[in-house]
């Protein structure tokens, strides 16, 4: 039974657009925080997707690229545009495809969660409460944003990213607008759901306008907030409809943000399966687009169950290949192993994340095997390194007078 269950994994999906990924595992988006401070790949993060790559994923997606310098996550994000470092970008790219395997990047826009010492955040609305202070969007920046998505798909296909993902997840801009906690706004971008969520088909349709019909382009979003007054399943769900109607050809559901007082999903302990598999069988009702579920899967018996159950199409796992990075490759063809997710005793807010960063910055040296820190000193020196970083951030990136 289990042979036949591993050929379900194995078997490629055909996306919409005609692409084809070769089979149902995904490294899904993580901020690996890897390139070199002002916007630009490095040799690490090349090495770093290039085993992924090696490992058997059939997709792999770079978190957190910025579709402009002014909004970023943090101050190793990749950064697309004319200032990008052609050939860092073509080395990244070339390494990873030549193993067969997608490499998207995540065209993102941080909005109201920005990294402040580098930003001037805005979201949908004004906000100023306890971890988060930021202005509004204007109409006329609201709708610029399709065009700023666009041109950034656009740069992406140039230089030879066979595919996108848009970010509207984990309370980052597109998901601020979605979530009733962000998002206080009185005019057509507010209110209802429908409102709430009409930037999407805009981004949508002029990113596929830019790059044509045959490019992949996908969208990772949130089924619940999961924290009171967030965006809740029925609203997420009214999404899936309105992007059943769109040309998108893939969708990633997700959840969680990072709201502040919010609790990630991913830092919960989880052996009972993926965290949204009842959204996502939901959600197949409202859709016939291929769905991809991130979340929770830490086990072959979870990502095989999922795709026989019909209700996903793509398995999509973070943590999991940071921890095995030959992890598609050993549950497609191999004996199944499942990652050993280390557990911390009282480890600092935002420890556990700063660990499995600078765990990715150890496999894009080769240096894994010589990994032994504690959440602690992954804190102290992930935020030494953007410290670093935001420096050289603000030399390339001087923020302009108008935001």
């Amino acid at each position: 039974m289990t042979e036949i269950l591993k050929r379900v994994l194995q078997k490629p999906l055909e996306l919409p657009c005609g692409v084809v990924l070769k089979n149902r595992i995904t490294k899904t988006a993580m901020s690996d925080s890897l390139a070199d401070g002002e916007g630009d790949s490095t040799e690490a993060q090349a090495r770093l997707y290039e085993r992924w790559a090696e490992g058997g994923v059939a997709l792999a997606i770079i978190g957190e690229v910025q579709i402009m310098p002014d909004y970023p996550e943090k101050p190793g994000n990749l950064v697309l545009g004319s200032q990008s470092d052609r050939k860092a970008l073509k080395n990244l790219i070339d390494r990873t495809v030549s193993n067969d395997a997608h490499l998207w990047p995540q065209l993102s826009h941080c909005g109201a969660l920005s990294h402040a010492p580098i930003s001037r955040p805005k979201g949908p609305s004004a906000m100023d409460v306890p971890g988060l202070k930021c202005g509004a969007l204007s109409v006329k920046e609201i709708e610029e944003l399709p065009g700023f998505y666009a041109r950034a798909a656009a740069y992406a296909k140039e230089v030879g990213f066979p595919g996108v993902q848009i970010h509207a997840g984990h309370g980052f801009l597109l998901s601020q607008f979605l979530s009733p906690l962000f998002n206080k706004r009185e005019d057509m971008y507010g209110g209802s759901i429908e409102a709430r969520a009409r930037i999407f088909p805009m981004i949508i349709e002029a990113i596929r306008e830019t790059v044509g019909p045959e490019f992949p382009v996908s969208i990772k979003f949130n089924s619940t907030d999961n924290l009171d007054g967030g965006l809740v399943e029925d609203d997420a769900y009214e999404v899936v409809r309105m992007l059943d109607n769109t040309s998108i050809d893939l969708i990633d559901i997700s959840g969680g943000t990072y709201f502040p007082g919010a609790k990630a999903s991913s830092d919960a302990a989880s052996s009972s399966g993926p965290y949204f598999m009842e959204f996502a069988k939901r959600a197949r009702e409202a859709t016939t687009k291929p769905l991809q579920l991130t979340g929770g899967f830490e086990t072959r018996d979870h990502a095989m169950e999922a795709v026989t159950s019909g209700a996903v199409d793509m398995c999509g796992l973070a943590r999991a290949n940071v921890l095995m990075p030959n992890l598609a490759n050993n549950w497609l063809f191999g004996e199944g192993d499942s990652p050993d997710f280390p557990i911390f005793d009282s480890p600092p807010h935002g420890g556990v994340t700063a660990w499995y960063t600078m765990r990715i910055s150890a496999l894009g040296n080769d240096a894994e095997n010589e990994y032994s820190i504690d959440p602690h000193e992954a804190m102290r020196i992930y935020n030494e390194r953007d410290a670093e970083r935001s420096i050289r951030w603000q030399k390339k990136f001087p923020l302009s007078p108008s935001l």
